[in-house]
């Protein structure tokens, strides 16, 4: 009754106010502070793999998810147009979310003739142009990862509405490539070099002119150039260029790269390693720390935002999740101390496989007896050395005369969460934080979208694939001596695969690897069988345990390889939405 005598006492145009969704549009494009809320809402859809925790390292040969549908079907060339669902874990990866994104840009550049910008200068650039220039980088960037999955997609540049007319053909591989170029340039000319104050995270034109680094890289890799997959597809201009024109397209590749580097902005952190340093530590310091002297493009967290990354990657010994886990393949490529490959058929080597080691390897790697935090209250008595424990142990049972086993506290049958764990004997260390219980609190580290060690091996490879070894070995020895590794003169195919070693080393875990095997063509050789660790401390002659373990690498999960997962397949849905697209081959 209250409620009905306090209605009729309201006037009539109480009930005459105008839709709330009206009235947010309307703000929105009168309002640059508004305007530039929406444009955060695009940042926030980028794809990363720390805040679900979870990436494309193991749909390649770097890592292994246990027990995950999704990772067994692109592990072994079974995804398809009806199951590709299953990629939903890297959420903003998809098709329709990317494109979602696109739409949201494209709502921009519809609008901002309308908003009233300030004019206000800051870092060089007035508030329309920084905001402009940030709409045409977000469109390229998520253009970028649908060519990179795709091949062609449809050009899409209005914003659709109701009314619109969405059937609509793939534009070609090179028609796609050029609209992201001219995307980067136009951000480029419009963003500032460095931004400041609370606009610190933002895009500039280092971050604008990355991405066409990585897009012009992209393109002039084998996998779009003139090839027997995608020449015996009905449109293999969908797929790449139909010319022969690779040399070119390498050396577009190197002056974008080069364009990055002469801005002089960027520096590799910690480039020249002092006597005494920790280079493994170094090397941890760019993933935990919140800004570096090589960060192009980067996103911050806070903990109440959180990743769950450290959650998921940590040992089970500490309440992680193990999902991240390396694959031995994987850790054996890291190189020896001096520089040369790790060898099983080397006695030393196989005797110690952790010891001397590059590096990298410590820096990217829980192995066993690896030294890490202090254990949660309930486990220090298990473990009072802190040290990863992925090995069984054999014991003597003197009263009942026979050998039993023992299992470490970070191995699958460990007394802590015999559940979760890694199958493959390793875990992640990159971007887990020792500081942050994980069992309790989310991370908040910096994610690196775009950092400076990326364009050096970019532009390195370029030039090798351009006959410049000498100069292609400058900035590969750079990297190499920020890791604590010696020069390097090799030559032809030698230095190709050496590059390519260290590119998958240096950029592990930071979604690169998931493209360069396929745009390097080495999907046979990337989805071979993996190999987890095998660690044993054997019973002794005398009964008692070894202090030492053996240490062996063993097949565990069979994965395989068809040509068609060069690209993804369009899901029936999208197809079913828009009958002129083509399907990818193979689906």
């Amino acid at each position: 009754m209250f409620m009905v005598v306090g209605m009729n006492a309201c006037k009539q145009d109480f009930l005459d106010t105008q839709s709330q969704e009206k009235f947010t549009d309307d703000a929105v494009w009168s309002d640059p502070a508004l305007v530039e809320t929406f444009l955060n809402q695009i940042y926030f859809r980028l794809y990363e793999p720390l805040t679900d925790g979870r990436g494309t390292a193991n749909i390649v040969d770097e890592g292994h998810y246990r027990g995950n549908s999704s990772s067994n079907l692109h592990n072994n060339s079974q995804t398809t147009q009806d199951n590709l669902y299953a990629w939903g874990y890297q959420r903003n990866l998809a098709w329709n979310e990317l494109y979602k994104s696109i739409r949201y840009c494209n709502v921009f550049f519809s609008k901002v003739a309308e908003v009233p910008f300030t004019g206000t200068v800051v870092d060089g650039k007035t508030d329309q142009e920084r905001m402009t220039g940030e709409a045409h980088f977000l469109r390229a960037f998520n253009y970028h990862y649908l060519l990179a999955l795709y091949g062609g997609v449809p050009l899409v540049t209005e914003a659709y509405g109701l009314d619109s007319e969405f059937a609509v053909p793939r534009n070609s591989y090179e028609e796609c490539i050029d609209f992201i170029v001219s995307e980067c340039d136009k951000a480029a000319a419009l963003l500032p070099e460095v931004h400041s104050g609370s606009n610190i995270g933002r895009v500039t034109k280092g971050a604008a002119l990355a991405l066409k680094s990585r897009v012009l890289l992209y393109a002039a890799s084998d996998l779009h150039t003139p090839n027997a997959f995608i020449s015996a597809f009905k449109k293999p201009e969908l797929l790449g260029y139909t010319d022969n024109a690779q040399e070119e397209r390498w050396r577009k590749a190197k002056e974008a790269a080069k364009a990055v580097i002469d801005l002089g902005l960027y520096a590799l952190h910690k480039a020249e390693p002092a006597e005494g340093d920790s280079v493994a530590q170094n090397i941890t310091e760019i993933f935990l720390t919140n800004n570096t002297s090589e960060d192009i493009m980067v996103k911050y967290f806070t903990q109440v935002m959180g990743q769950r990354w450290g959650l998921y990657s940590s040992p089970n010994g500490y309440y992680g999740w193990g999902v991240n886990a390396p694959v031995a393949n994987f850790v054996d490529a890291f190189q020896m101390a001096d520089g040369t490959p790790f060898d099983w058929n080397n006695p030393a080597h196989a005797k110690d496989p952790y010891a001397n080691r590059e590096p990298r390897f410590y820096a990217t790697v829980f192995y066993n007896g690896a030294s890490w935090r202090q254990r949660p209250a309930d486990a220090q008595g298990l473990d009072p050395d802190n040290k990863i424990q992925t090995g069984t142990y054999q014991r003597w049972d003197a009263a009942a005369g026979r050998m039993y086993e023992t299992y470490g506290i970070d191995t699958r049958n460990g007394p802590i969460e015999n559940w979760n764990g890694s199958y493959t004997g390793y875990y992640c260390r990159k971007y887990v934080d020792p500081s942050v219980n994980v069992q309790y609190i989310r991370q908040s580290v910096t994610w690196r979208f775009f950092r400076y060690t990326e364009i050096l091996l970019n532009y390195a490879e370029a030039c090798i694939e351009l006959g410049e070894e000498a100069e292609a070995r400058t900035y590969i020895n750079a990297v190499r001596k920020r890791a604590g590794l010696p020069a390097t003169a090799a030559t032809g195919e030698t230095l190709r695969k050496l590059y390519r070693n260290e590119r998958r080393l240096e950029l592990a875990f930071e979604e690169h690897r998931y493209f360069d095997v396929r745009r390097w063509m080495i999907g046979s050789e990337a989805y071979s069988p993996a190999y987890q660790a095998k660690v044993v401390y054997p019973l002794m002659p005398n009964n008692t345990t070894a202090t030492t373990p053996v240490v062996t690498h063993v097949k565990f999960d069979d994965r395989s390889w068809d040509n068609k997962s060069y690209f993804f397949p369009i899901l029936r849905d999208e197809m079913n939405k828009n009958a002129k697209l083509d399907q990818n081959p193979g689906y």
